[in-house]
Order: C-alpha cells, then sequence, then structure tokens
C-alpha cells in the first residue's frame, strides 16, 4: 500500500466521518490549487488529507499531546487549545506516519494560524480548508474565484474574513496569524 493509501485509510479511521469527508474536501482544493500554481501534488495530497488528523481530540487530549510532543504551547493556544491542532497534528503525521518531509509537516502545523513567508505548498494547504466545497459563509464565491487567479490576493481575502470573524466573536487573535496577514501584505500583493 502506498504511503498516502496508507495515510488516507489511517485517518478515515480516526476522525467522524463529517470530519473526514472535509479533508477530502480540502484535498480536492489543495490537489486544483497546486496543479494551478505549480506545486508537489502528492505532497499536497498528503498535507492535505492529514491536515486535521487530531481534530476529534478533545482540549485536555491536544493539551496533553502537545506537552507530551514537547512543543512550546503559548498563552492563546492554552486559552483555546483547538489552535494546537495543527502542530500536535504535525508531530503525530511524524510520529505515526513517519512523515520527514519538513514541507508537508509545516503544511499541517500552521494550516490554522498561518506563519510569515509561508511556501506554496503551506499556502495551498491554508487556502484549500478555507475554500472547499463544503464551506459556506459570506465572501467564499470571491474567494474562490480569486484562487484560481492569485493564490496570494486570495488569502488575503481569506486571512481578513478570518479576524473579522475572530473579532466579532471577540475570540484571541494568534499572532501568527497577523504575521501572516502582513508578510502576504508585504509580498506586495494588495
Amino acid at each position: 500500500m502506498k504511503e498516502y493509501e496508507y495515510i488516507r485509510e489511517s485517518i478515515k479511521k480516526l476522525l467522524k466521518p463529517s470530519r473526514f469527508q472535509h479533508s477530502l474536501n480540502v484535498e480536492e482544493a489543495a490537489v486544483e490549487l497546486a496543479k494551478i500554481y505549480g506545486a508537489d501534488v502528492s505532497k499536497c495530497r498528503i498535507a492535505a488529507i492529514a491536515h486535521d488528523c487530531v481534530k476529534n481530540l478533545t482540549d485536555p487530549e491536544l493539551i496533553d499531546m502537545a506537552m507530551e510532543y514537547g512543543l512550546e504551547v503559548d498563552e492563546i493556544q492554552l486559552n483555546f487549545p483547538q489552535l494546537l491542532h495543527g502542530s500536535v497534528g504535525a508531530k503525530y503525521c511524524e510520529q505515526v506516519f513517519k512523515i520527514k518531509d519538513e514541507e508537508i509537516l509545516n503544511a499541517i502545523c500552521f494550516h490554522t494560524t498561518g506563519r510569515r513567508n509561508m511556501t506554496t505548498l503551506e499556502k495551498i494547504v491554508y487556502l484549500a480548508d478555507v475554500i472547499e466545497k463544503g464551506r459556506d459563509f459570506p465572501g467564499i464565491e470571491k474567494i474562490r474565484e480569486l484562487s484560481k487567479i492569485n493564490l496570494n490576493k486570495a488569502l488575503i481575502l481569506a486571512c481578513n474574513t478570518t479576524i473579522e470573524y475572530i473579532l466579532k466573536k471577540d475570540f484571541l487573535l494568534h499572532p501568527l496569524t497577523i504575521e501572516f496577514r502582513n508578510s502576504l501584505l508585504m509580498e506586495g500583493e494588495i
């Protein structure tokens, strides 16, 4: 069984059916974006299918796993542990699936917050998670349209939408998300 097929079947067992369907949708969107922007399709498939591999864990379980893996957990993540599912998921994939490719692991790690100077693969997985066909929120069609024309402009709009949502809900905004947005703007894609 090929690496991807093994990972896919393992993740299917880990996730609730609706979460697994989301992962399949993210994979589909990521493959489409990879073809447009010249990224490695096989890496995109693995990162996309695995991006939410620990999403079904409870908040205490995520914190415990982060500590077990020796990950730094900041104050914002302690207050909103679901932000840890990216970094914990990346470590899980490294340990359990023996994924060693840093680009795949980083795409999984930062798919929720983003970060400064993301690679094309990381950007694709982040954006695919936002625009997958199961998502429906005001402005998504514009982001989907832009995603086929200009990756960074689509990401800026996706970031803005996420930040607006976080602010409306009075949630904590992670500094990595701000750095990600600013990094995109400084790349001159406004």
